[in-house]
């Protein structure tokens, strides 16, 4: 005896269903199409209407539909399926030598159809959703986002028999949509009136267990205003699972949120950037990256790999850092590129290379940026990023390099640590090159300043997770440290913005380019939303603890010097930093005895000289300085 597996017999089920369907719709509307005709209707004439509608229906998949989940796509397909039986069922009544029972036979009879096999497909989802349970133990959330995010979050949901959430409600992102529904559910307000909401919903006894962002994209004020009124309720924020993992088969991890990244918080609106003068600086040249295997070299590598370079040439002296770039860039196999270990400090090793690859740019992302590092080894500081940089741009110089993009720091403005001065005298050095090139020809030099970069390697964001899988405490320096906080796709997407226009000559003086990094953020309200995030409670769940300046360290970083002040570049995005001019033979000089004394161990020598370049280097060495901007 022949057995139908589960999936064949469902279809079978449906054809013959629809088949019956499409049977009791040839007697009903020739009623329907002359009541006072003859009643009878003959049997082959049935049968004929079951087949035409299966014939019409196959091309449709109609047999093929799941009821359970019938949407609007599938009536519409109904709604073919049966202007395509009505109009065959005709042409065989014609062919037979039948008339139809009226004129108006053919349009009743396509209406017949479409309510004979709509109207179960549609009695059946609500039925199914009907019987749906929402457990004791469902969470209840109110989703952020009334677009895309939230239809496609609900219409999953709506599919779960044993749904795991309970929806309470929406939250807008604008103001015109509150009052209105998303799948049965209102729209409260928008984000802005949140505390609004949560504290009606706390007084109907309605609160929420969690808000869930459902939008991909929410502003970071916003997201920071609506995490803020959150927290006075004791709520959770979270993300929704990424719209392909609601379509997982395993629908125990289907619905498992997804922590909020603290880059969110700093997510600001697109900035329009020149990608087409960023095609035409990069796409057939040979380009060179120092430091490819760091936060912002690696980043530098991929989006300069995305723009078709002719050659990529990526140095580092890490040899994992270097291997890792280079495996996650195989995904490009059309851009060649070569993977060189070097030490910018040593400048026969770079003059090699250079001479070798030649490259036509260079971005020099090389050094190092550990405040408290390189205080406790100021002169590997020292050689690395003044002495290291001046033998990249030499080298670079002397092949003929188009370019070299110099990225520095705000801490190379009135420096108290050994690196911003060391990096500031990188600063000095690629400005006085760069004048030099405007006047007579040459390599441009172009500098790029900006704050910290999230998550990278020295940065707190990653010391304070490894500190919160701890458990805690959380370690501040100082409740009032304020620092610049940006991400790394948005500073390194600036950075080739500046590049292209450093060589557009839209300044003509060895200005310093700026990336406007918005407001300061405290590092302490830093951890606090860091735990929030992790669904803890700052100061109850997780402690914050002050521990002191380190060395090096200031309260408040700057990015603009008081003898250069900021000025408009017309490019969003992007500050001049009016540049205090000096003689590269002079600088260089200088440049050079720092590293003899480096090379000699010659510690306070080589710092004395540093603060001879530098007047307003105030060394902050043993990290009791007062809260000096």
């Amino acid at each position: 005896m022949l057995r139908l597996s589960r999936p064949a017999s469902r279809i079978a089920l449906n054809i013959g269903l629809d088949a019956t369907l499409a049977a009791l719709a040839v007697p009903l509307a020739r009623w329907l199409a002359n009541p006072a005709g003859d009643p009878m209707t003959p049997l082959w004439s049935i049968g004929w209407g079951a087949v035409a509608l299966l014939l019409a229906g196959a091309p449709l998949r109609l047999s093929t539909q799941y009821w359970r989940f019938a949407t609007i796509g599938d009536l519409i397909g109904v709604g073919a399926a049966s202007l395509g039986c009505a109009a065959l069922f005709v042409l065989g009544m014609v062919e037979a030598g039948e008339l139809p029972a009226g004129p108006a036979f053919p349009v009743i009879h396509a209406m017949t159809l479409v309510l004979l096999l709509g109207l179960p497909r549609v009695s059946y989802r609500l039925l199914q959703e009907g019987e749906k349970t929402i457990p004791s133990s469902a969470q209840r959330v109110l989703l952020v986002g009334a677009g895309e995010g939230a239809d496609v979050f609900l219409q999953s949901l709506a599919a779960e028999r044993d749904a795991p959430m309970e929806v309470v409600g929406l939250l807008s992102l604008g103001a015109s949509q509150t009052g209105r529904r998303i799948h049965g559910h209102p729209i409260l307000g928008s984000v802005a009136e949140a505390g609004e909401v949560l504290a009606a919903l706390r007084a109907r006894d309605a609160l929420p267990q969690a808000l869930v962002l459902t939008d991909a994209e929410v502003p970071g004020p916003v997201l920071a205003g609506l995490m803020a009124a959150a927290d006075r309720e004791g709520l959770r924020v979270a993300r929704a699972p990424r719209p392909t993992s609601l379509d997982e088969a395993n629908a125990a991890h289907r619905f498992e949120l997804r922590p909020v990244a603290i880059e969110d918080l700093l997510n600001r609106a697109q900035l329009p950037l020149d990608r087409d003068g960023m095609a035409r600086l990069v796409q057939g040249r040979r380009v060179l990256v120092t430091g490819a295997g760091g936060t912002i070299g690696s980043e530098l590598a991929r989006q300069v790999a995305a723009l078709g370079p002719e050659t990529l040439v990526l140095l580092d002296n890490g040899e994992y850092a270097l291997w890792q770039i280079d495996q996650e860039l195989g995904d490009l196999p059309h851009i060649a590129r070569t993977c060189v270990i070097a030490d910018i400090r040593d400048a026969a090793r770079i003059q090699s290379v250079m001479e070798h690859h030649r490259p036509e740019l260079v971005f020099h992302a090389a050094a190092l940026k550990h405040v408290p590092m390189v205080e406790a080894n100021p002169l590997e500081g020292l050689l690395t990023n003044a002495s290291g940089t001046r033998n990249v741009a030499d080298a670079a110089r002397a092949v003929g390099a188009l370019a070299m993009v110099l990225i520095s720091t705000d801490k190379a403005v009135n420096p108290t640590s050994v690196m911003g001065a060391s990096k500031r005298m990188a600063e000095m050095y690629c400005q006085a090159l760069d004048i030099e090139a405007r006047a007579r020809g040459g390599m441009r030099c172009i500098t790029v300043r900006f704050g910290n970069v999230l998550g990278s390697t020295g940065s707190v964001v990653p010391l304070f997770q490894r500190q919160l899988a701890r458990g805690g405490p959380l370690t501040v320096t100082h409740p009032d440290m304020q620092r610049y906080f940006m991400t790394v796709r948005e500073a390194v997407g600036l950075v080739l913005e500046a590049s292209v226009a450093g060589m557009n000559a839209c300044i003509d003086d060895g200005g310093i380019f700026v990336l406007d990094m918005g407001e300061p953020v405290k590092i302490v309200d830093l951890a606090r939303q860091m735990i929030r995030l992790a669904g803890l409670r700052p100061d109850i769940d997780v402690e914050i603890r002050f521990t002191g300046l380190r060395p090096g360290e200031k309260l408040f970083e700057e990015l603009f010097h008081g003898r250069e002040p900021p000025r408009e570049t017309g490019m969003p995005g992007l500050l001049m930093a009016t540049p205090r001019t000096a003689d590269p033979a002079i600088v260089g000089r200088a440049i050079e005895e720092i590293a003899q004394a480096c090379r000699g161990g010659q510690t306070r020598l080589a710092l004395n000289m540093v603060g001879r370049m530098i007047p307003e280097f105030d060394h902050n060495a043993d990290g009791s300085a007062s809260a000096r901007a």
